[in-house]
């Protein structure tokens, strides 16, 4: 196990323990703001990250750094309590705290692709000769900044990833519960009702949104490149 391997998971681990605390405190707080106050006196209207790794020590410590020595990907989740009975009164407020969390994500990675603009516009960044999940941005010498190039890179990547993967309609992803905005009132309660019967094939549902996902990203990548660098070609 090299000292690059070691240094690239734990920035891993930095971005991922960043990226799913903003996603989960963005949950609560929407839930909070539509008159669900479960999460907030939970601790999840916070981005802090203790609260969210007290409720998921698992899925936030534990499988993430498993799955890096394992396998080289990191993995993991984390979870933001609701109340089922409010969320079927309210179906849509129920359905915008869903899309609260990918859309923290994609905040996250626009957040990202500004930063990386501002490090090539004052020629501490530049365009990279290849691109790859942790390598989006090249620093233009070795050092610091190049820790910040891989920092940035698995920011605007795995937050692209997670938005996506999470906006998928397939339960218990969050594009799920996001459906109930497209429909009227009684029909997203009626759907709302229904999501929560399915919870017992969350399982199942993971195992067929990982199957459709991995051809899914690629081009979705692929866009936002173009989006981050105009005019460059990188296949």
């Amino acid at each position: 196990m090299s000292a690059d391997f070691l240094v690239d998971g734990l920035v891993w681990y930095i971005v991922f323990l960043l990226s799913t605390t903003c996603h989960e405190a963005a949950h609560a707080w929407a839930a909070k703001l539509g008159g669900d106050l479960t999460a907030f006196h939970g601790g999840q209207v916070s981005l802090d990250p203790v609260p969210h790794v007290r409720r998921e020590p698992f899925g936030m410590v534990v499988f993430p750094i498993l799955s890096y020595v394992m396998g080289g990907w990191m993995m993991g989740w984390a979870s933001a309590p609701f109340d089922p009975y409010w969320a079927q009164r309210h179906p849509r407020r129920a359905a915008w705290m869903a899309v609260a969390g990918p859309a923290a994500n994609f905040s996250l990675a626009l957040l990202a692709a500004v930063l990386i603009h501002i490090g090539i516009w004052v020629r501490v960044f530049e365009h990279p000769d290849e691109t790859g999940f942790m390598h989006v941005v090249a620093a233009v010498t070795p050092g610091a900044a190049a820790g910040v190039a891989t920092f940035l890179s698995l920011m605007f990547t795995l937050n692209l990833l997670l938005g996506t993967f999470n906006l998928l309609p397939v339960p218990p992803l969050d594009g799920f519960g996001a459906v109930g905005l497209l429909l009227p009132e009684d029909a997203a309660a009626k759907f709302q009702a229904w999501g929560q019967s399915m919870r017992g094939f969350s399982y199942l549902g993971l195992l067929v949104a990982w199957r459709i996902f991995d051809p899914l990203f690629a081009p979705v990548f692929s866009f936002a490149l173009k989006l981050l660098y105009p005019g460059v070609g990188y296949s």
